[in-house]
C-alpha cells in the first residue's frame, strides 16, 4: 500500500509521505512556500493551512477530515487565545494520515504573490451611474403637509430634472437630521440604473468629498480590484488577491467537477470567493483611507464559471454540452445580496457573457479594445488559465475560449511558482556558449550583473513568463527541438544539460545551500506545449471561420499577457505568425473594460449591443480543434511556416529523437 498523497495549492506541488508526517515537514520537503518562525512549536501560527475536503477527480484523490490527525491541544490553545479561522489547521501540528489537499493561504506564504493586474491609464468619458447633487429643499409648512422625502424629490425634479427618485429605509432614517443640520440645503447621491433613480445617501450642506466605485476582474487564479473616484475617474487604489477557489481546483473544469462530485460544493466555492471579495474591498478602501461602506457602486467581469459561482449559481451545466448559461444578459444587482461589505445601497453591474465558455471578462476586453471598430484584422488574446480569444474588424468579430490550463501561471512546472519576489521572470541563453542569464521579480539586475547575489539573496523558482522565455530561448539556442525534446549534453554541446530519468533537463540555476536547483525538464516543456497548442488552436479556428491564414496585428491582454515577450510568444507558437512589432500588450484589458463600465453608463449599452453582434465559436465541438491542436504542439508549429518570424530569428533545425543525432546534426529529409 502506497503512502498518502499530499497535494498543495496554489503551487500544485505534490508528493507521497509516510503516515504521521507533519504538514509543515511535507511542505518543506516539496519546496512549498509555507511560513514558520517558531520552529514548529505552535506559537507563531505562521504555518496555518486550509485543508480542502471532497472528491478531486483531477487529482484522483478523495480528501476527507480523517486524513489529517485530530485537532490537538496546541491548536486549541492557540485558537482560544489568539483566534484562528474555522477550518484551518496549524501545519506544524496536523499530521497526514491519508490522501489530502492542502491550501496555503496568502498570509501563510513567505513570498507573497505579486498579482500583476494594475490599472492601465485610459481616457474615459465620465458619466457614472451615481452622482452628487446639491439641492435647496423647501421647509415644511403647516399648510402643505408633504413629507421631507417628497420635498427632496420635488427639489430634484425642479433643480436637476431627476424624476421619481426613491429612497431606502436606511436613507429615510438619516434624511431629517441632515435637512435640518444643513438648513434645508443638502447634497444627495443619486444612482441611475434600470428603473427609478435611487437616493443612496444625504449629507447636510455641500458635500465636497468623493463618491467611490469598485471595478473587479474576477479571474480563475487572481482577483483584481480598482477603486475609482466616480466624479474624477481617478484610480485611487488597486489590489489583487489569489482566488481562494484554487484549493477546489486550479482550472475551471476542475471546479465544475468539484461541484458535480461534492454536494454543496458550489455553495462552498461561492462562500469562499465572496469572503475574498470582502477582503479585497476592505484592502483597497484601507489603501485609499476610506471605509468600505463608502463604495457606492461595483462592476464585475468574470469568465462564465466564476460568474455563476459569484452569483451563487451551480456551474454544473457549463461542464457539459450545450454549455448552457443560467443567464447571458448583463445584470444589475444589490451589493447586499452578494454580501460584499460595501455601501448597503450600492448597486452591482455585471457585464454580459458572450457564450457558455466566453464570459463577461471577454466582453470587457471587447469594450476596452473595440475590435468592432478596427480597420485591420486584429487578434486579441486574454492569456490566463482559460484564454479568451477575439478576432475581427469592422466587418465581423468572432470569439471563443480555449482551456490552456494553469501551466502559464507556473503550475505543473517542476520548479514553477506563482509570480512572487524571487521568481525567475526573464531568461536569455547565449546561442554560442549555451549559458543562461536571468532576472527575478523584485530586481532589475541580470544574474550575471555585479551585485546580483547581494541584491537577490534567494531565488525561489520560475513563474509563467520565465518558463515561456526559457523554453523559447532553448529553442533558439538549439537545446530543444521542434518536437519539444531536450537534447543531451553530447548532442547540444552544453554542460548545462543533465540526465533526468529517460530524458534531459537544462539547468538555469544550479542552486546552493539557500536556493533550490532550478531546471527546465522535458515535462515542463510538454506542459507548456499543451497550453500553447490550445491557445493557438483556438485562434486558428477563428481564422478558419473568417477564411484567413494571417492576421494584421495581435494584442496580448491579461495580467500574464502583459508580461509576455512578443518574440518569445511567437517562437513558442503561442500565437499565429505576425510582424513582431505588430504584437502589443493591452495590459489588464478586462480590468480596463470593467473601469469603463463603472465610469461611463453609455458604455454598458454599447457592450450589451456589441456582445449581441459577436459570433461565438465553441472549441469543444469544433471538429478541427484537435487537428489544429496537434499541429500546434510543435515549436513553433508542425506545418505553419512562420516566415515573418524566421526572417530575423534563427530556429536551429535539430532533432533529438530516440537514437538521437550526434552533435545536434540537422535531421535528414526524406526523398
Amino acid at each position: 500500500m502506497s503512502d498518502p498523497l499530499v497535494i498543495f495549492t496554489p503551487s500544485g506541488k505534490r508528493g507521497r509521505f509516510p503516515e504521521g508526517t507533519k504538514v509543515l515537514d511535507a511542505a518543506r520537503r516539496l519546496g512549498v512556500d509555507l511560513d514558520s518562525v517558531c520552529g514548529g512549536r505552535g506559537i507563531c501560527s505562521k504555518c496555518q493551512v486550509q485543508p480542502a475536503f471532497g472528491d478531486f477527480s483531477k487529482h484522483g484523490v478523495t480528501s476527507t477530515p480523517d486524513h489529517l490527525s485530530d485537532w490537538n491541544a496546541v491548536e486549541e490553545r492557540y485558537k482560544s487565545k489568539r483566534g484562528m479561522i474555522d477550518g484551518r489547521r496549524l501545519g506544524c501540528q496536523a499530521q497526514i494520515t491519508g490522501d489530502v489537499v492542502i491550501d496555503v493561504p496568502p498570509e501563510s506564504q513567505v513570498h507573497k504573490q505579486v498579482v500583476r493586474k494594475s490599472a492601465d491609464a485610459r481616457d474615459i468619458v465620465l458619466d457614472p451611474a451615481t452622482r452628487l447633487h446639491l439641492i435647496e429643499v423647501a421647509e415644511p409648512d403647516m399648510h402643505d403637509p408633504s413629507g421631507d422625502l417628497e420635498r427632496v424629490r420635488d427639489a430634484l425634479v425642479a433643480q436637476w430634472g431627476i424624476e421619481g427618485a426613491m429612497a431606502d429605509l436606511a436613507v429615510l432614517g438619516t434624511l431629517q437630521p441632515a435637512l435640518r443640520k444643513g438648513n434645508w440645503r443638502v447634497t444627495v447621491a443619486v444612482q441611475h440604473g434600470p428603473g427609478a433613480p435611487r437616493i443612496l445617501q444625504v449629507w447636510p450642506g455641500l458635500y465636497e468629498g468623493h463618491l467611490y466605485g469598485l471595478a473587479i476582474d474576477l479571474g480563475s487564479t487572481t482577483v483584481a480590484g480598482h477603486l475609482c473616484e466616480l466624479d474624477t475617474g481617478r484610480v485611487v487604489a488597486s489590489a489583487g488577491i489569489m482566488n481562494p477557489q484554487i484549493r477546489f481546483g486550479e482550472d475551471l473544469m476542475s471546479r465544475v467537477s468539484y461541484s458535480m462530485m461534492n454536494p454543496g460544493g458550489a455553495a462552498e466555492m461561492t462562500a469562499a470567493v465572496r469572503d475574498a471579495l470582502r477582503t479585497l474591498a476592505a484592502e483597497v478602501a484601507g489603501e485609499a483611507g476610506i471605509e468600505a461602506g463608502q463604495i457606492m457602486e461595483a462592476v464585475f467581469v468574470a469568465n462564465p464559471v466564476m460568474h455563476h459561482l459569484l452569483l451563487g449559481i451551480d456551474p454544473v451545466e457549463l461542464g457539459q454540452a450545450p454549455f448552457a448559461l443560467a443567464t447571458s444578459s448583463s445584470l444589475y444587482l444589490a451589493a447586499r445580496d452578494l454580501d460584499l461589505g460595501i455601501h448597503p445601497g450600492a448597486q452591482v453591474y455585471v457585464l454580459p457573457c458572450i457564450a457558455g465558455h466566453v464570459g463577461a471578462d471577454a466582453a470587457a476586453v471587447a469594450l476596452s479594445e473595440a475590435p468592432e471598430r478596427s480597420e485591420d484584422l486584429v487578434l486579441i488574446v486574454d492569456v490566463g488559465t482559460n484564454a479568451e480569444i477575439l478576432l475581427g474588424n469592422r466587418d465581423k468579430v468572432l470569439a471563443c475560449s480555449s482551456p490552456t490550463g494553469p501551466a502559464f501561471e507556473g503550475a505543473q512546472i517542476s520548479a514553477g511558482q506563482r509570480a512572487a519576489p524571487g521568481a525567475i521572470e526573464r531568461v536569455e541563453i547565449d546561442p554560442a556558449t549555451k549559458l543562461p542569464r536571468f532576472r527575478v521579480i523584485g530586481s532589475e539586475l541580470w544574474s550575471n550583473d555585479p551585485g546580483f547575489a547581494e541584491e537577490v539573496p534567494r531565488i525561489t523558482g520560475i513563474c509563467g513568463s520565465g518558463i515561456i522565455e526559457a523554453i523559447a530561448e532553448m529553442r533558439m539556442a538549439g537545446l530543444v527541438d521542434a518536437n519539444g525534446l531536450i537534447g543531451s549534453a553530447e548532442q547540444t554541446g552544453s554542460d548545462r544539460i543533465e540526465p533526468d530519468g529517460r530524458t534531459h533537463a537544462y539547468v538555469l540555476h544550479p542552486g546552493d545551500e539557500t536556493t533550490p536547483r532550478i531546471a527546465v525538464t522535458n515535462g515542463d516543456v510538454r506542459a507548456i506545449q499543451l497550453a500553447k497548442a490550445a491557445l493557438y488552436a483556438g485562434a486558428r479556428l477563428l481564422m478558419d471561420q473568417i477564411g484567413v491564414d494571417e492576421v494584421d496585428r495581435v494584442v496580448l491582454a491579461g495580467a500574464f499577457g502583459a508580461h509576455i515577450s512578443p518574440k518569445h510568444a511567437m517562437v513558442l507558437g503561442m500565437i499565429p505568425d505576425c510582424d513582431v512589432e505588430k504584437v502589443t500588450s493591452a495590459g489588464n484589458a478586462a480590468g480596463t473594460g470593467a473601469r469603463i463600465a463603472l465610469l461611463n453608463r453609455a458604455s454598458r449599452s454599447e457592450i450589451e449591443h456589441t456582445v449581441g453582434e459577436i459570433q461565438k465559436v465553441e472549441t469543444a465541438i469544433e471538429p478541427r480543434f484537435q487537428e489544429h491542436f496537434v499541429a500546434a504542439s510543435n515549436i513553433p508549429h508542425a506545418t505553419a511556416p512562420y516566415t515573418k518570424l524566421r526572417a530575423d530569428t534563427s530556429l536551429p533545425d535539430v532533432s533529438f529523437n530516440t537514437g538521437g543525432e550526434k552533435e545536434g546534426r540537422r535531421r535528414r529529409r526524406r526523398g
